[in-house]
C-alpha cells in the first residue's frame, strides 16, 4: 500500500487547506467532547481542522468549547437536527480533502488514525473506511471489526467480532458492507457525488443508507484494523431506551422503503410492521417493559405517516 507523502503527515497549520476535517456532533456531552478533542490534538500528526456541532444542547456548549479551544470551529444549532443533520452542518463547513466523522464519545490513544488515510489513498475506488473500534470501558473488547450485510427481510446485521477479546483475529483489512457511524473517514469527492447523510432518519440507520448509496455509486467501503478508536457506547440514548426502540423500529422500515427492490420491499415492511412487532412486543411485555412496547408501536405508526420518505440532502456547497 502506498504511504502518504511526508508533507501530508507532518503537522501544518493549514487553516484554509487542511488535509482532514474532523467532525463531531455534541449533544449535552461537553465532557466527552472535550476528551475527544484532547485526544485528536495530542495524537493526530497530519494537517486537520476540528469542527464541533452543538446540536441544541440545553446550555450553549459551543461557546464553552470555543472558549477552551479557540482554534476549533464551533457551530451552534438551536434545533436538534439528529445525528445526520448535525453531521451535515459540519460537512458543509468542512475544507478537508478527507472527512473524519467521529462520535463525541470516542477518543484515540495513538496516531494510528493515519492508516485510514493510507487506506483511502491506496485505491481510487475506496470511498470510505472505518477503524477497528473497541469499547472504551473494556479496551480489550471489540465493538466493530467490519460487519455482515443486512438480511433482506429482518434488516438486521452483525458487527464482526463484537464482544470478543482482541487477540489479533481480525487484523486483516477487508471490504465491509457498511461503515460504523461512530468512526468513519470518507473522501469529500464521494460525498459531493452521493450527497449528504439522509436527515429523514434523525437517529439510527442513516449511515447504513448513506453507505448503500456509496456502494450503488460504485465505491468500495473498507475496514482498517491498523487504526484504533475507543467508544463509550450508549451514553446518549441508553442501550434499551424507548427513544432507541422507536427510531430503530421506524427506520428499519424506512431503509426498506428507500433501498430494497421488487417483492423484497413489501415483504420486509410487512414483516417489520406485523411479525417483528408482535414478537418483540410479547418479549417486552414478559419483561415488564410496556414503555418499549409503546415505543415500537409508535415507530410503526410513524413510518406510515412519514412524508418525503425518499428525500436526500444534496451537497450544494
Amino acid at each position: 500500500m502506498p504511504k502518504l507523502k511526508e508533507q501530508d503527515l507532518k503537522w501544518q497549520n493549514m487553516e484554509n487547506n487542511p488535509l482532514v476535517s474532523v467532525i463531531t456532533v455534541n449533544y449535552n456531552g461537553l465532557k466527552d467532547t472535550c476528551e475527544m478533542l484532547d485526544s485528536i490534538i495530542r495524537y493526530v500528526p497530519f494537517s486537520y481542522e476540528l469542527i464541533v456541532v452543538d446540536n441544541a444542547s440545553k446550555e450553549d456548549e459551543a461557546s464553552k468549547i470555543k472558549q477552551n479551544y479557540p482554534d476549533v470551529i464551533c457551530i451552534r444549532s438551536e434545533k436538534n437536527l439528529g445525528f445526520a443533520g448535525g453531521n451535515n452542518l459540519g460537512l458543509k463547513k468542512a475544507k478537508g480533502k478527507y472527512l473524519l466523522l467521529l462520535n463525541n464519545d470516542t477518543f484515540i490513544t495513538d496516531n494510528s488514525i493515519t492508516h485510514l488515510l493510507e487506506r483511502l489513498e491506496s485505491d481510487p475506488s475506496i470511498g470510505g473506511v472505518s477503524p477497528k473500534i473497541k469499547f472504551a470501558f473494556s479496551p480489550d473488547i471489540i465493538q466493530f471489526a467490519g460487519c455482515t450485510p443486512l438480511s433482506p427481510v429482518t434488516l438486521r446485521n452483525k458487527q464482526t467480532g463484537i464482544g470478543q477479546v482482541d487477540r489479533g483475529q481480525f487484523d486483516s483489512a477487508s471490504p465491509t458492507p457498511f461503515l460504523h457511524g461512530a468512526a468513519m473517514m470518507i473522501k469529500k469527492e464521494v460525498i459531493r457525488e452521493v450527497g449528504l447523510m439522509p436527515e429523514i432518519y434523525f437517529l439510527y440507520y442513516e449511515e447504513l443508507d448513506w453507505c448503500t448509496r456509496m456502494k450503488q455509486s460504485g465505491y468500495t467501503l473498507y475496514y482498517e484494523p491498523r487504526s484504533f478508536v475507543y467508544h463509550k457506547e450508549s451514553q446518549s440514548t441508553g442501550a434499551n431506551s424507548p427513544l432507541k426502540v422507536f427510531y430503530m423500529t421506524r427506520n428499519r422500515m424506512l431503509y426498506a422503503a428507500r433501498n430494497l427492490k421488487g417483492i423484497t420491499k413489501p415483504v420486509a415492511i410487512i414483516y417489520q410492521s406485523a411479525v417483528a412487532l408482535a414478537k418483540n412486543s410479547l418479549q417486552n411485555l414478559i419483561r415488564g417493559r410496556t414503555d418499549l412496547v409503546i415505543a415500537q408501536i409508535k415507530g410503526v405508526i410513524a413510518f406510515f405517516r412519514l412524508k418525503n420518505k425518499y428525500l436526500n440532502q444534496k451537497w450544494d456547497s
